[in-house]
């Protein structure tokens, strides 16, 4: 092969990759329904952050920036791939790859610890957005349909000088993008049909790191109203990415990098394969979880934590914005409770328990402090059920009894080893077993594990023994089956419980 041809080759496999990469993108966001860019926009770094966030937090912006950006990228990538105004594509596509870039712009971190495909300055958006300006400037514009027009006169002129064979060779080599395209879809609709729908456009959702097989038994259950869920919840905080570390910093963000869309996916389908059927998230993760459940199909119970909204000090708002989620079960945040208890706001935490009954929702309260609780219920405030950290406080970690207050669990970390700090939830255990075996309505138990300083088998056993009639446990996907089958074997062998099931 000639020079001008192998380089008009190399063009042609450049231009047709990157507008692969676009497409794919494009379709696999288009066929997401619900996908929005908001979340993407609202967690952004660097100089530019503001100006993402505020686009955000626009529901008005958020419904020209999502279509444009899921259309652009399916023309972009079309034109690209086939060969037409392969210019302005690659123009468009510069400009799209340059927002992309800034949203979270590799300038920060350790100069010498790079993560896979991105290093200082130059990541992938970088590689790509330098390639698509080598295809601006080159004349050169490899095979393609722009070419189809101008060759089509060549087959019907006998005069010209190029042989009709090498005409029309040419012409089945500027139209062979069609059934590579054809090919390439046929391809993509046989995976989605196998594994679903992507979560994030790139790796496919495959349940293959952990094998069900192993699961030995089947999720016991009980109610929450009308709803029947398993007595093992997931927690949110994991998927999150709400670390309680003690003093680790890196762990949020360690979370957060595990825990893609893709990975909260796969480990969602996990769990109700295993038998969870219910997860209890903190208000920030609804968009996610409504995503997936309308993606997969997925009829998994969504518990969801409410909280006064910060901005307006309106207590109702985010009541409405979580039915509108379409979430199952509502409950007045833990640490919203211990502030309004604190404060004497027990009027508002009456109002958002009514409000949340009066949409036809089952209405939870949660809390840190047992003395929130207690108060409550002195004041004549029951609530549909009770979420309360259910902990034993026999772990290193831990500080002493006699230096625990009330309410400090929502309050600042202390340096001395001997104060809180991120490391004791349920402070006062006696207390809070006392208040628990009282109680005339179901109670689920959360931070059973203390944030991961007690054993799973160890921490399950002590929340049921105790009265918990469901706990909350934040998962990791390779522990889904491992904490199903510790939960049903200590249901099973489970002895001196002294409450009867309210659930």
């Amino acid at each position: 092969m000639s020079k001008p041809n192998a380089k008009k080759l190399a063009v042609t496999i450049l231009r047709m990759a990157i507008g692969w990469h676009f497409l794919y993108e494009g379709v696999s966001k288009r066929i997401a329904e619900d996908w929005t860019a908001a979340e993407f926009l609202s967690h952004s770094t660097g100089p530019l952050a503001g100006f993402y966030r505020w686009m955000a937090e626009s529901e008005a912006l958020m419904g020209v920036v999502d279509p444009a950006n899921v259309y652009g990228l399916v023309a972009i990538g079309l034109a690209l791939f086939l060969g037409l105004f392969t210019r302005i594509a690659s123009a468009c596509g510069l400009l799209l790859l340059t927002l992309y870039y800034f949203a979270y712009p590799p300038f920060g971190g350790t100069l010498f610890a790079p993560s896979e495909g991105s290093v200082f300055i130059v990541n992938k958006l970088f590689l790509e957005a330098l390639a698509l300006l080598v295809l601006l400037c080159l004349r050169e514009r490899g095979y393609g349909l722009h070419a189809v027009k101008s060759l089509m006169p060549k087959l019907r002129d006998t005069s010209t000088d190029a042989p009709a064979a090498a005409t029309r060779r040419e012409l089945l080599a500027n139209l062979a993008a069609l059934p590579v395209l054809g090919l390439l879809g046929w391809g993509a609709r046989r995976n989605h049909e196998k594994y679903g729908v992507d979560a994030l456009s790139g790796a496919t959702i495959q349940i293959g790191a952990v094998d069900i097989s192993e699961l030995k038994a089947e999720l016991p259950k009980g109610k929450l109203g009308e709803h029947e869920i398993g007595r093992l919840v997931m927690g949110g905080n994991l998927i999150g990415g709400w670390a309680h570390a003690r003093d680790l910093k890196y762990v949020s963000k360690l979370f957060r990098a595990y825990n893609t869309e893709s990975k909260v996916f796969e480990t969602l389908r996990l769990a109700e394969e295993a038998g969870i059927n219910a997860i209890n998230i903190g208000f920030p993760s609804n968009r996610l979880l409504q995503k997936y459940r309308q993606v997969t199909g997925s009829k998994i119970k969504v518990i969801t934590q409410v909280a006064p909204d910060r901005k307006s000090g309106d207590y109702l708002v985010n009541i409405n914005k979580a039915i509108d989620f379409g979430v199952d079960i509502i409950q007045v945040q833990g640490n919203q409770c211990d502030w309004m208890v604190r404060d004497g706001k027990f009027d508002k935490i009456e109002l958002m328990l009514e409000t949340i009954r009066k949409q036809g929702l089952v209405a939870g309260l949660g809390a840190h402090t047992v003395d929130s609780l207690i108060a409550c219920q002195e004041k004549g405030i029951i609530p549909d059920y009770y979420m309360k950290t259910m902990h034993h406080d026999n772990y290193w970690s831990a500080h002493p009894r006699e230096n625990r207050k009330p309410f400090e669990v929502d309050g600042k970390n202390s340096p001395n080893h001997n104060e809180y700090h991120n490391n004791c939830f349920c402070t006062f255990p006696d207390r809070t077993i006392a208040f628990v075996e009282q109680a005339t309505v179901p109670v689920m138990g959360f931070k059973v594990l203390a944030a991961g300083a007690i054993q799973p088998a160890d921490g399950f056993r002590w929340a049921f023994k105790h009265g918990a009639d469901f706990i909350c446990v934040g998962m990791f996907d390779f522990q889904v089956v491992q904490d199903v089958n510790i939960t049903c074997a200590v249901l099973n062998k489970l002895q001196g419980r002294k409450r009867e099931w309210f659930a």
